[in-house]
């Protein structure tokens, strides 16, 4: 595999842990909430990405 296949493997993985996270923890469902939730949770898991590389590194 790739280093951009296993990146995007990766920043899959976490988004979609963190999106279900998300959905768990919220009440409602509907589709801003969708949005928002997808959007924090990719933000989420470029942060995760970025923290276990730099930790790889050391």
């Amino acid at each position: 595999m790739g280093r951009a296949a296993a990146v995007t493997a990766e920043l899959l993985a976490w988004w979609l842990v963190l999106m279900a996270a998300w959905l768990v923890f919220i009440s409602t469902v509907d589709a801003l909430e969708g949005l928002v939730g997808a959007g924090c949770a990719l933000l989420g898991a470029f942060a995760a990405c970025a923290a276990r590389r730099a930790m790889s590194e050391r």
